[in-house]
């Protein structure tokens, strides 16, 4: 059974400031378009720039997550983030008037319970999972950090922290399915101990600290002399460390609330994927450097995958959707450069076009005459052609429109093609086309043998109009 993608039913906002700016930021979700994803935008900026939350957009991992994007940046993403996850959401526009996400709590609750007031609304696509296909590990020894991913049906969390304290000692977390996530993680504060606070502060780290935002772990003995600083810093009548190890500004909400804070930073983290994931993620000693790395690596098996599922075998004798005059309707190109010989399939997210390869073509007569081989820079313009396409299918009346070529990477040719052979192109989007710009991957196989793979990215343009002659 399909799962339907959501949204939320308008726009709901949440003030605060940011725990390391100070700044008072406002924050407002707001519905999206069918595979739109998650994008912040920096609305107090020129041009109020789009940063889409992706790993490949991660600038910093120290004190938080920060993704940068179009000359913009945002801090401390993570726990917006999970609250998006946890509420099973997949297209959401985030606009803030400020540089980082407003701290709130220091969790994901209230976020969540904003999500939760506005309701959510089922958009007509379906939704994409990547299931978790074998396991896919990352270590860091030196940090004794170890991440690995488990084929699962589900999206199941299981979490440990070790920070060799005395008063923290090693602790466990955990959720059997993503949707325990509002009820056990969804709450969790975030900490640090009191070593790391009394730096923040002296280095003017934390201008929007509180305590009513952080749980302090007191992992020293701590003098009365501190004890009053701290409170004076805090605008506190005054301070103690309570029988659990920590200052006395709150009580814990779980015992264990500093591990599935963890497990909610790396929920919120692994967001930045940009696809739901179905897999058991297991964590010893996680943290946002370690995730974001980790959140990459499963985008790479992504990519594997898909490039995968491109390597189907096609019968280039099939009867065509499109035969060569359907394709003439839709291209611009004509004899002696239009290399697309029939359409075999096409959706909207990939197309498979057919080239024969014939010794009558016009550039064999130049080309390596005693020896003639199909000249790869004519595979690459074929698998445009074939590209242009799909680009071609999502527009009104494609005679209207031309597909400009903008970039062509990782351009690989692993066998030669020969007069008498037929190479069967397949494009897919590597994501939506967005602002009238497709990213797509693009293979050509002889038989069961790929014989020329690239990435490739275009645009498409309206045709201008002549203006009518002056009377």
């Amino acid at each position: 059974m399909n799962v339907r993608q959501k949204t939320i039913k308008q726009e709901i906002s949440a003030s605060g400031v940011g725990l390391h700016t100070g700044a008072n930021v406002t924050l407002t979700f707001c519905p999206a378009p069918e595979n739109h994803g998650f994008k912040f935008q920096r609305i107090d900026l020129d041009g109020h720039p789009i940063i889409e939350a992706d790993a490949d957009n991660v600038t910093d991992t120290s004190r938080g997550t920060t993704l940068t994007q179009n000359g913009a940046s945002v801090s401390t993403v993570e726990h917006v983030m999970a609250s998006l996850v946890g509420m099973d959401l997949d297209n959401i526009l985030i606009k803030l008037d400020g540089p980082e996400t407003p701290i709130m709590d220091g969790s994901s609750i209230q976020f969540v319970d904003l999500l939760e007031e506005v309701g959510t609304v089922e958009q007509n696509a379906d939704r994409e999972y990547f299931t978790i296909p074998h396991n896919i590990t990352y270590t860091e020894e030196d940090r004794k950090v170890e991440i690995v991913a488990m084929p699962l049906d589900d999206y199941r969390f299981t979490c440990m922290i070790d920070y060799n304290s005395p008063v923290l000692g090693s602790q466990h977390a955990g959720i059997n399915t993503i949707a325990e996530f509002k009820k056990e993680i969804a709450s969790c504060r975030t900490f640090c101990f009191l070593h790391e606070l009394e730096y923040q502060l002296s280095h003017n780290l934390i201008k929007g600290g509180d305590l009513n935002n952080a749980i302090v772990i007191v992992d020293k003995e701590v003098t009365k002399d501190e004890l009053s600083h701290l409170a004076k810093l805090f605008n506190r009548k005054d301070i103690d460390v309570a029988p659990q190890g920590i200052l006395n500004n709150m009580e814990l909400r779980y015992q264990n609330e500093p591990a599935r804070h963890k497990l909610l930073d790396m929920i919120g983290d692994l967001a930045l994927v940009g696809m739901h994931l179905k897999g058991h993620i297991m964590a010893a000693r996680p943290g946002h450097a370690a995730n974001v790395a980790f959140a990459k690596k499963i985008k790479a098996a992504i990519k594997k995958e898909k490039n995968k599922k491109i390597q189907k075998v096609y019968d280039p004798s099939a009867k065509p959707l499109y035969d060569v005059v359907q394709i003439m309707d839709i291209l611009p190109h004509r004899q002696p450069f239009l290399f697309v010989d029939k359409i075999l399939e096409l959706s909207k997210n990939h197309v498979v076009g057919v080239k024969n390869v014939t010794m009558n073509e016009e550039f064999f007569k130049g080309h390596f005459p005693g020896a003639p081989v199909f000249p790869g820079v004519i595979q690459i313009e074929a698998m445009a052609q074939v590209g242009g396409i799909l680009v071609l299918s999502t527009v009104p009346d494609p005679r209207n429109y031309l597909t400009y070529f903008l970039k062509i990477d990782n351009v690989r040719f692993r066998a030669q093609v020969l007069p008498g052979d037929t190479i069967v192109f397949r494009c897919d989007l590597l994501e939506p086309i967005r602002r009238g710009i497709a990213q797509m991957k693009g293979v050509g196989m002889v038989g069961e043998k790929i014989v020329v793979e690239a990435e490739m990215m275009a645009q498409i343009s309206k045709i201008k109009q002549a203006e009518p002659a002056q009377q």
